[in-house]
């Protein structure tokens, strides 16, 4: 079954109609999206667009042999217009099933907004999962057999791709393919790095694929290190790389304090921005969980973590550090720790942060906490396949990914 992208963004398209944001004044070109619609073999065209007749010229492809047209939401974008000749436009009631005389089988997939999703299946056996915009499968059981391609809302919902990966219906090889696309991810660059950061990709509009035919899946990297300064944006980031897989650990190194309550608004916070299916644990024994098979973990942060290391070796001590003693048992730890990390099977994201960029710390023991930390960060990352360094809410990545 091949499927050609007659658009691949949002209802209103992008750049949006006048709006001035940054994203919409550089969505140019290939990244430049009209309303998304898929024409599969010729035969089938799920969703209607502004100028669909027209988008299809451009890709090489005519409506003429449309037998079935379906629609995936309630339409709030620019006026539509049924092109001559087309069947007129339908919805399939949740569950029920359609067998086309082209070959082609369609299943109405319930969805959790105002809308279908469809489940098509070719004449050949090849099977397509395609969700309408802001949508997430509703009610899917466990064991579901994987689709060979989901064409979804990746960046507005990711918990919907950690929905189907729960239950089995995106699998590694899974070819994920993200649509409805808006403003709220930057063109470009940005929007392919997190979408590779979710196993998923884009393409241009009026890109034909081949459903089943092998892709080179990105490949997500299974260590990440993202560094920042404070405020920097380094815990969303982090976050945001996991928040489309399901049953992520968020590893919460700084525990409970009492009486803080500063301290209590920041943990809320957190807690607010995670995915309610994520577990959350508070241990500073990191070299367990890493040894450990199962789902990702998400360790915030490694500073936390080495000011527990520094309390239990007695390292703020200037006496205790001279000596030698709580030199070797801190670097005994930190060194267990960077072991671990290579030998671990899980996905693992850590989040530090980055210091000795600013105000030459007072005290000999804080200038021992921003050396151990930076010491501490280089040989973590150096087990990393990935490593980002945040500013001003703008990842960079250190270590560029062929």
């Amino acid at each position: 079954m091949e499927i050609t992208l007659l658009g691949t963004g949002t209802p209103g398209g992008l750049p949006r109609p006048d709006c001035p944001c940054a994203a919409c004044a550089t969505a140019v070109g290939d990244e430049a999206r009209a309303a998304t619609a898929l024409l599969a073999d010729g035969a089938l065209l799920l969703d209607l667009t502004p100028g669909a007749a027209l988008a299809a010229a451009r890709a090489g492809q005519t409506l003429t042999g449309v037998r079935q047209m379906l629609l995936s939401h309630p339409h709030n974008g620019p006026a539509v217009e049924v092109p001559a000749g087309l069947p007129a436009p339908a919805r399939v009631p949740d569950g029920r099933e359609l067998a086309l005389i082209s070959g082609h089988r369609v299943r109405a997939i319930a969805v959790d907004v105002p809308g279908t999703g469809y489940a098509v299946t070719g004449p050949e056996g090849d099977r397509l999962l395609y969700l309408p915009p802001e949508a997430a499968p509703a009610g899917l059981s466990e064991g579901h057999e994987p689709y060979d391609m989901a064409v979804l809302d990746v960046t507005g919902r990711p918990d919907a791709l950690a929905k189907l990966r729960a239950a089995g219906a995106v699998a590694a090889t899974t070819d994920v393919v993200a649509v409805h696309i808006d403003h709220d991810v930057p063109p470009g660059a940005e929007l392919h790095r997190r979408l590779a950061a979710a196993g998923a990709r884009a393409v241009p509009d009026g890109r034909t694929l081949v459903v089943g035919e092998y892709h080179a899946i990105p490949d997500v990297p299974r260590r990440t290190l993202v560094l920042g300064g404070a405020r920097s944006g380094k815990s969303v980031e982090a976050e945001r790389r996991l928040e489309s897989f399901p049953d992520v650990v968020y590893v919460a190194t700084g525990g409970a304090r009492e009486g803080d309550s500063d301290w209590a608004d920041r943990v809320a916070r957190h807690r607010e921005r995670r995915p309610g299916s994520w577990r959350t644990v508070e241990t500073c024994d990191l070299v367990p969980l890493l040894a450990e098979d199962g789902p990702p973990l998400l360790i915030d942060c490694l500073a936390l973590w080495l000011t527990d290391a520094m309390d239990s070796a007695g390292a703020w001590d200037d006496g205790r550090w001279a000596s030698g003693g709580a030199r070797r048992e801190l670097h005994d730890r930190t060194d267990a720790l960077v072991a671990a990390v290579r030998a671990t099977r899980r996905t693992v994201v850590a989040v530090s942060n980055e210091v000795g960029s600013g105000v030459h710390p007072a005290t000999s023991a804080g200038r021992r906490f921003r050396d151990e930390l930076g010491r501490l960060n280089a040989a973590f990352a150096a087990e990393c396949e990935d490593v980002l360094l945040v500013v001003a809410g703008q990842p960079l990545p250190l270590r560029p990914r062929s």
